[in-house]
């Protein structure tokens, strides 16, 4: 089955899914700011583009990862990303998806 998740009034977007290979979901995000919790262990392999990411959000530093590199989420942290032109991303994660914000 594969499930969909939006935030930020649409201008974030995934589809959800699992297989043998594990949880994933994948996705578009839009130009702006976007701050997301993660509940699991996850991984963020940008797969179009370039990002900025603040881990923990807040934090005050900030990373650039252009396309194929990947960081990695602790579960139960967050992290901001900033998107300057649309981005294509893959996100394996750990465990069963416990829902999204509502954002």
């Amino acid at each position: 089955m594969i499930g969909q998740n939006e935030y930020y009034g649409g201008q974030v977007r995934s589809l959800e899914f699992k297989n043998e290979q594990g949880n994933f979901t994948v996705g578009v995000m839009e130009s702006g700011e976007w701050t997301f919790e993660a509940p699991v262990k996850e991984w963020m392999r940008l797969v179009h583009g370039s990002w900025d990411v603040q881990q923990p959000a807040g934090s005050g530093g900030w990373t650039t990862y252009r396309e194929g590199e990947q960081f990695e989420v602790p579960g139960g942290t967050d992290f901001t990303v900033r998107v300057t032109d649309t981005v294509a991303y893959l996100c394996p994660y750990t465990g069963e998806f416990l829902g999204h914000l509502d954002m």
